[in-house]
């Protein structure tokens, strides 16, 4: 049997997984705090499909009566009315679930304690995940894509599965850790991935689908979530999101047999297509994979390692705070945040794919890698700075949105270019490596930035910061790149 384009069929699985990532990702994030309604009434109906709520004056209080039939008592102070004083909402969650937050803190003490913590948690994530960047790639360069996936996958499925266990903050941090071991492999797996099933001049824009993959993802996380939440519960929605990874690890074992020289589904004409148009398959040294020493003593490997130290905290920012964000920032409550927070990754979509296809036009045009790669990050770039600064002034949480559609829309165009570098740069079993490098680099940075975060009350200051991320991340790409070409 022999397969038209099966290098398609490649990253197709690999978007799916990527988009399986994100949805595992999420779970914490847009559970953690929820602005849920309720009807306010004379008295609880029976068998009620509303959420209802009925107001004590004596005790100055609200009894809260949820489509379950569970009651809570909640202080009026604690609660918030929509302007026609019908509708009462309450912040519920995982942190209020576990009792991580006190519902009877004041709700600035809540809202300050409920961003601490949950930046503590995802700075312990993001130190898992920068461990496994660091390693993943070695790991993928040694045992290779195929297996390494499998790998990842079960790790952060199983994780992400047993978060519905958790019964605090200890518990959660743990769960949240093994989820980054396993959620950062993807990242050099699919910059190596590609590398080997696409010619040069396609790499852009396969890096570009998986970019995209991960928008996508990042689109229907509020949605799916929050639906199964409002459905299911936190518990029962970490056990099904959890379990989609470990299901696509069968088609992904059945398709992805062997490489593009020996994948017996592979056509002739493709496989001459792919092999003859990569440079580094020339190289007699194409298999040797680099030790960390060796990339970190070449200064062109620092335009990876740097680049996306400054440029990640970015995405990771948006990616951890932009719920909380938006339930504190325009009291959305969570239907509303459901069909807001997926507006911003549609630019993140698009700019990805945009910024791959970009780089591989210009290639195809005439102009060499270098020129074409340095110009799509530049325009990239000039996206992101004057849309950040607009979206923490917009005086609503529609229009916010919308320009944070083309903050992550410029991110993507850029990043999708810098995440093409290793393979740029080099062949065989390094092009892992030097992406796991450049991968724990970015989680630092976003380490940094989380903790940096903790010490700014003010939301639209702690995101029209971010802008001066990006001209650091340009200039230190160019000082240290120089021309973009295979290394000797």
């Amino acid at each position: 049997m022999k397969i038209k384009g099966l290098r398609w069929w490649v990253i197709g699985l690999i978007m799916v997984i990527t988009i399986i990532n994100y949805l595992d990702r999420g779970t914490l994030n847009y559970m953690w705090v929820t602005n849920v309604e309720y009807q306010l009434v004379n008295e609880f109906t029976s068998g009620s499909k509303t959420n209802e709520a009925v107001y004590n004056s004596e005790a100055n209080s609200y009894e809260l009566k949820n489509k379950k039939g569970e009651i809570r008592v909640q202080l009026a102070e604690h609660i918030f009315t929509k302007a026609d004083g019908r509708i009462v909402v309450n912040r519920e969650g995982i942190a209020y679930d576990l009792g991580i937050i006190n519902s009877q803190m004041t709700p600035d003490d809540a809202s300050k304690e409920a961003k601490d913590i949950l930046g503590t948690i995802t700075i312990f994530f993001m130190i898992a995940y920068g461990f496994s960047q660091l390693f993943s790639g070695k790991l993928y360069d040694k045992i290779g894509t195929r297996k390494g996936f499998v790998v990842s996958v079960l790790i952060w499925g199983t994780a992400d599965a047993l978060t519905s266990l958790a019964r605090g903050k200890i518990s959660l941090t743990g769960f949240r850790m093994m989820l980054g071991l396993g959620e950062a492999g993807p990242w050099p797996g699919a910059t190596k991935s590609n590398a080997e099933w696409f010619p040069q001049k396609e790499r852009a824009f396969a890096q570009g689908l998986f970019g995209a993959a991960a928008s996508i993802g990042s689109i229907l996380a509020p949605v799916i979530i929050l639906m199964l939440y409002l459905w299911l519960g936190w518990k029962l929605t970490f056990i099904v999101v959890g379990s989609l990874g470990i299901l696509w690890v069968i088609p992904w074992l059945i398709i992805n047999k062997k490489g593009p020289k020996e994948h017996p589904w592979i056509t002739d004409e493709e496989r001459h297509y792919i092999l003859s148009n990569q440079p580094e398959a020339q190289s007699a040294t194409a298999d040797r994979g680099k030790s960390w020493g060796e990339l970190l003593r070449n200064k062109k490997n620092y335009s990876v390692i740097l680049g996306r130290f400054f440029l990640d905290p970015i995405w990771w920012m948006f990616v951890t705070f932009l719920p909380l964000y938006l339930v504190e920032e325009f009291n959305l409550n969570i239907k509303e945040l459901a069909f807001s927070a997926w507006v911003p990754y549609v630019g993140a979509m698009v700019g990805s794919i945009a910024g791959g296809w970009f780089s591989g036009y210009l290639i195809r045009k005439g102009k060499t890698v270098d020129k074409a790669r340095k110009t799509a990050m530049m325009l990239g770039g000039s996206i992101i700075v004057p849309s950040v600064i607009l979206s923490v002034l917009a005086p609503n949480a529609v229009l916010a949105v919308i320009l944070m559609a083309f903050v992550l829309g410029g991110f993507q165009f850029t990043m999708t270019n810098i995440q093409t570098i290793p393979s740029d740069l080099h062949g065989g079993k390094s092009v892992g490596s030097l992406a796991g490098l450049g991968g724990a680099a970015a989680v630092l940075g976003t380490i940094i930035a989380i903790l940096f975060a903790g010490q700014i009350a003010s939301w639209p200051l702690l995101f029209g910061l971010l802008a001066g991320l990006v001209p650091l991340s340009l200039l230190s790409i160019y000082l240290t790149v120089g021309k973009i070409e295979q290394i000797k």
